[in-house]
């Protein structure tokens, strides 16, 4: 495989959202891209926005659920092979949904499941493969601040962010020591598709913001960082001492 001399990256859940924000920002920072979601006329319309933009890009867009975990590992080793390696792999294709358990969601909260979860886990596993044959790469997987507590309302997704920020732990302690890094971004409120629909969304910052200080983290090669820090970092150091009844009389005003 022919090594390019250009920084290269693989975004998943690229058609919306943070991904389609990273895959503008990534551009500017003369990245080529290998942009993969389930919406491909989404994907077509970015690459357009971005070649025009930034002529030198290349952008190659893959059709991709990734709950069909083969052609997850399919898509990362032909991303690799047509931008000549992975410098980064941002597992970032998610969904979300509200409704209480018992109140007949559980279908949704099983989709929220297999895509949060076991296709992330797909990702960073075709990711770490793939960097492991080159030699080096760095892995961020896009989790979320709902991972430090359950809210209520929330329950699958809360619980599908916890899954894989532990699971990207357990990569970086297997990975340590070598030229392969894991990082894992825990974002607020970030004004995108998946929230919103919420009734409330406090200390809500644009996509664009967003993006710009993942793009950061992820260039840094911090192991985790919550996005806006402020008051988020905060926030996640005593969210674990909220009484029940705090959270249950929140929950009534959702």
């Amino acid at each position: 495989m022919q090594i390019s001399n250009r920084k290269s990256i693989l975004i998943t859940g690229a058609s919306s959202g943070i991904g389609y924000a990273l895959a503008k920002e990534f551009a500017s920072r003369d990245y080529d891209l290998a942009l993969a979601a389930r919406r491909v006329d989404s994907l077509d319309a970015l690459r357009a926005e971005i070649t025009g933009s930034h002529p030198a890009c290349k952008v190659h867009t893959y059709s991709l659920d990734v709950t069909r975990c083969d052609d997850v590992f399919a898509t990362t080793e032909a991303a690799a092979t047509r931008l000549g390696k992975l410098d980064i792999v941002i597992a970032n294709a998610g969904i979300g949904s509200l409704g209480r358990v018992g109140e007949g969601h559980f279908e949704g909260h099983r989709q929220i499941i297999e895509t949060n979860v076991v296709g992330a886990m797909a990702t960073c596993d075709a990711a770490v493969k793939q960097f492991k044959r080159q030699g080096f790469g760095h892995l961020s997987v896009i989790s979320s601040v709902a991972a430090f507590i359950g809210l209520p309302g929330s329950s699958a997704y809360s619980a599908s962010k916890a899954a894989i920020a532990t699971y990207a732990a357990a990569i970086r302690a297997e990975t340590y020591g070598t030229k392969l890094s894991v990082s894992t971004i825990y974002p607020g409120y970030i004004d995108t598709p998946i929230n919103q629909s919420n009734p409330s969304r406090p200390f809500l910052i644009t996509v664009e913001r967003g993006a710009r200080i993942i793009a950061n983290k992820i260039e840094s090669g911090v192991q985790t960082a919550i996005v806006p820090a402020f008051p988020w970092a905060l926030l996640a150091r005593i969210v674990g001492f909220i009484p029940v009844a705090a959270l249950a009389r929140a929950a009534r005003t959702r």
